[in-house]
């Protein structure tokens, strides 16, 4: 993980400022609970790898301040995202789908 979150002042369940959503989804190669992971590039790409198997999408930041998803060929979501910090250090984020309020929980690698 970046050292560059090391120096937020980040609240465990707050939600990540817009300005420091790229900073946070780009600071390292993220593992889920079930194992899967998924990569942020800078530029709005990004890879979910699930049991072996590699899927190629973006992302991007909206108008609103969200985290948004896009997977060819017309999947989209929005997502609140918030810090998971254990002992006033960042680990990981929360993905919290707009839509259906199904919530991913995520640790840098």
């Amino acid at each position: 993980m970046s050292e560059n979150l090391d120096s937020l002042s980040a609240v465990n369940g707050a939600r990540v400022p817009a300005d420091q959503i790229t900073a946070a989804v780009t600071a390292g190669g993220i593992v889920y609970g079930d194992g899967a992971t998924q990569s942020f590039d800078p530029d709005g790409a990004t890879r979910y790898t699930e049991h072996g198997r590699e899927t190629v999408g973006t992302w991007s930041v909206d108008e609103d301040g969200h985290f948004c998803s896009f997977w060819p060929p017309s999947y989209r979501a929005s997502y609140d995202l918030r810090w998971v910090v254990e002992e006033g250090r960042v680990v990981g984020l929360q993905f919290s789908d707009l839509r259906s309020g199904a919530r991913f929980d995520g640790r840098y690698q």
